[in-house]
C-alpha cells in the first residue's frame, strides 16, 4: 500500500467540480458545494478517490478541513 499527500487549493461554489494537477506539483480542486456543513470537504474527498481509483475511507483530510488550503492523505493499493 502506497500513501500519498497532496497539497489541495479548494474553490467552493464552482460552476462544476473538477481536480487538476498544477504544474509545480499542487492540485486545484473546483467544488459545487458550498463550504457549508462539511459538504464541500465531502465532496473534495469523493473527487480524491475516484482519481485515483480507491475508496472514499481511503481518502482523509489531514490539515485545514476548515481553510481553503488543504493537505489530504490518500491511500492506495
Amino acid at each position: 500500500m502506497a500513501v500519498l499527500t497532496l497539497q489541495v487549493k479548494v474553490k467552493p461554489n464552482a460552476r462544476s467540480s473538477s481536480l487538476l494537477q498544477a504544474p509545480d506539483g499542487t492540485w486545484q480542486a473546483k467544488l459545487k458545494a458550498p463550504p457549508v456543513d462539511g459538504k464541500a470537504n465531502e465532496e473534495l474527498i469523493a473527487l480524491v478517490a475516484k482519481q485515483f481509483g480507491c475508496r472514499k475511507s481511503a481518502v482523509s483530510i489531514k490539515v485545514g478541513a476548515s481553510g481553503r488550503n488543504k493537505w489530504v492523505r490518500v491511500e492506495t493499493e
